[in-house]
């Protein structure tokens, strides 16, 4: 059976840019919906559901950090925003709202094909666990219920960024993953967020995980670089 072509939405209002992206893209075999505006994508979507969103921020009307926001609150989809501005405010306003990558224009086709299919790969890892109860250790992590309980059934509780930090973990095991990397994937807006958050986070779950910080079994240090998750998946 011949895989399913991932469906990929860029909406963009500057014909030349969404054109020329839209045909280098189709030669990786994606499936590409042209969009100008955040109204045509939302028809789009409601009638032909995306694996991720290549969206530009500036957008007349709705812009992108709405579309962003909205989408996100919706579901796990990808999302890349694109912006001629080279400030670092959209970068993490976006990145806060939930979305997965950022790229300044003029950009590089070949390193922005390496993203696509990055996060795509990524995606569909976050919806396979979806459908399934992942066990490591003694705990039992349900991530479409959002729930982590001990080798005793008894519930683990969890704060929203906690549970979205263990969820990104999770599904890149064996990965280090920097801290950029791991704050962007925390969607709540928490006060004076700064990269120091994520080693305030990692400290709370390894606490509820039982995890030694001095020998980590499961939530691991890479000194100098991030966090990786070592725990095996059953």
């Amino acid at each position: 059976m011949t895989a399913r072509a991932r469906h990929i939405v860029i909406i963009e209002d500057e014909p030349v840019t969404r054109a020329t992206l839209t045909a280098y893209l189709e030669t990786f075999g994606y499936r590409i919906t042209e969009c100008a505006s955040a109204e045509a994508a939302e028809e789009t979507l409601a009638l032909d559901p995306a694996d991720l969103l290549i969206v530009d921020i500036n957008l007349v009307g709705k812009d992108g950090l709405e579309i962003t926001r909205e989408q996100r609150a919706k579901s796990e989809i990808g999302i890349i925003l694109l912006s001629g501005r080279t400030d670092d405010v959209d970068r993490i306003v976006g990145l806060e709202l939930g979305a997965d990558d950022y790229v300044c224009k003029p950009f590089n086709r070949r390193e922005l094909a390496a993203r696509v299919k990055n996060l795509l790969r990524r995606t569909a890892a976050i919806r396979q666990l979806q459908r399934r109860i992942v066990q490591f250790e003694q705990f039992s992590f349900d991530i479409s219920a959002r729930q982590l309980s001990d080798g005793e059934g008894t519930h683990v509780p969890l704060t929203r960024a906690e549970f979205e930090l263990l969820r990104v973990l999770v599904t890149n095991p064996g990965i280090v993953l920097d801290r950029d990397r791991l704050l962007a994937n925390i969607t709540h807006r928490i006060d004076g967020t700064n990269l120091r958050t994520v080693d305030v986070l990692i400290r709370r779950l390894r606490r509820k995980l039982g995890d030694d910080p001095k020998a980590p079994r499961i939530l691991g240090t890479a000194h100098g670089e991030g966090y990786v998750f070592t725990a095996r998946l059953a």
